[in-house]
């Protein structure tokens, strides 16, 4: 394997890790290793689902577990926040703010 052909494999699979939204000119190499974050309508897409398969209040621990299965990543706890934020504009997560609180 050439030099060329090697240095052009590890921009491919640099570029594949990019995020998704960032901008492809100006284009940062550490940008591609920050962590993931979900995007808007991954939030919509696990709130909805969330609201689907609950009978009962949604906790925190339900948000983590269907982000994890959505994305097949850890959920940061901003992930998690914006889930909450979703979940509270729709308020579904006030019963169980009584039931704690």
């Amino acid at each position: 394997m050439n030099l060329a052909h090697w240095v052009s494999s590890i921009v491919a699979f640099v570029r594949a890790g990019y995020p998704t939204g960032m901008p492809t000119t100006g284009y940062v190499p550490l940008a591609a290793l920050s962590p993931r974050r979900a995007s808007e309508d991954e939030i919509a897409a696990i709130a909805s689902q969330l609201i689907m398969q609950r009978r009962r209040p949604i906790s925190t621990a339900d948000v983590g577990v269907a982000i994890t299965r959505f994305t097949d990543a850890m959920p940061s706890q901003d992930d998690i926040a914006r889930v909450r934020r979703r979940l509270d504009a729709i308020g579904r997560t006030r019963d169980e703010r009584r039931m704690t609180g």
